[in-house]
């Protein structure tokens, strides 16, 4: 019988789920011949806007909408595997840290669990964990002490993505120079968005050093497009000049940057992984936990600067200082 590994995660933003690639891809590459299995609270990204990257993961499919929050979930899990030929798994890994999320995932037969719940409480055995803010590295470390293995980390590779979207983003960006900036917020219920009066004063102040600003900004924001298009001039939209819509392309027009700015969103994990050098803004978030770890991430934190989770208080000095 096919060993099988289960991953279980409570996000439910693009950036979420781009954040667990090289957690995957490390595994899949340690567990060589293992079936693996992705269990959300949300939306499943990887087999719909997440495609195009090619992270090969099934997904485990329990018609129970928003799974771990609701309570009743503990009583009918099971029966809801055995309707799908599921008896039990050999790892799940939970990368959330919900007691009762924790208590239900927990209900899953399992050989092994690791959670980080509760300063570790529930993981199949006992030991002194590691405490790393950064989610990847405290997973890959933990799972390697509760193993005994060394677990490789493997990032994402850009040179996976569809050749025809390598060359749509040289179409679209065909020449040098080029800054990204990334300004809009997925999530609403925490403003993370810098004002953008700072945003067009530091791309202004980018464009009079020779830099072209890139904007990646969705079409349907026509008041925010027609603003920046008045205040900074020949700033380039290159999404919106294909007819190609996907994640992954944003990931192939930021190997074509010379840098990017942009705050804790979807876009800033697509562009980190192209490896693009980049400054990132943080507010009310945890820039230890979100903020890209690779070298050439610079993180503004408004908390660490002014001890405020007010991301409007980063000055345009603050960043352009730090690019």
């Amino acid at each position: 019988m096919q060993k099988k590994i289960l991953i279980y995660n409570s996000g439910g933003g693009l950036g979420d789920s781009i954040q667990l690639f090289p957690l995957i891809l490390s595994l899949q590459n340690h567990f060589k011949g293992y079936e693996f299995f992705y269990l959300s609270a949300h939306d499943d990204h990887y087999s719909g806007k997440l495609n195009e990257f090619g992270i090969k993961i099934k997904t485990l499919n329990l018609s129970l909408q928003y799974f771990g929050f609701r309570w009743w979930h503990y009583f009918v899990v099971r029966k809801k595997l055995k309707s799908q030929s599921l008896d039990k798994f050999d790892l799940i890994i939970d990368l959330q840290s919900k007691i009762r999320n924790t208590l239900i995932l927990n209900h899953i037969p399992r050989k092994v669990f690791y959670s980080s719940t509760f300063n570790y409480f529930f993981c199949s055995k006992k030991n002194k964990y590691s405490s790393d803010k950064n989610l990847i590295n405290k997973t890959l470390n933990n799972l390697k002490i509760m193993i005994g293995e060394d677990i490789k980390k493997i990032d994402y590779d850009i040179k996976n993505l569809p050749e025809r979207l390598i060359n749509e983003s040289r179409r679209l960006l065909p020449d040098k120079n080029y800054i990204g900036f990334s300004i809009t917020q997925g999530n609403v219920y925490r403003k993370k968005a810098w004002p953008i009066e700072k945003f067009i004063e530091l791309a202004n102040r980018i464009k009079d050093k020779n830099k072209i600003p890139v904007f990646f900004v969705e079409e349907n924001e026509t008041l925010l497009i027609n603003k920046i298009k008045a205040e900074v001039n020949n700033s380039l939209f290159p999404e919106h000049n294909t007819k190609i819509s996907c994640p992954a392309l944003v990931t192939a027009l930021a190997s074509r940057l010379d840098m990017a700015i942009s705050i804790d969103n979807g876009i800033m994990h697509m562009i980190s992984l192209a490896k693009t050098p980049m400054t990132v803004l943080f507010g009310p978030t945890n820039s230890e936990k979100f903020a890209p770890n690779y070298v050439g991430v610079k993180v503004i934190d408004s908390k660490a600067i002014y001890n405020l989770e007010d991301i409007s208080r980063i000055s345009v000095e603050d960043v352009y200082r730090s690019i």
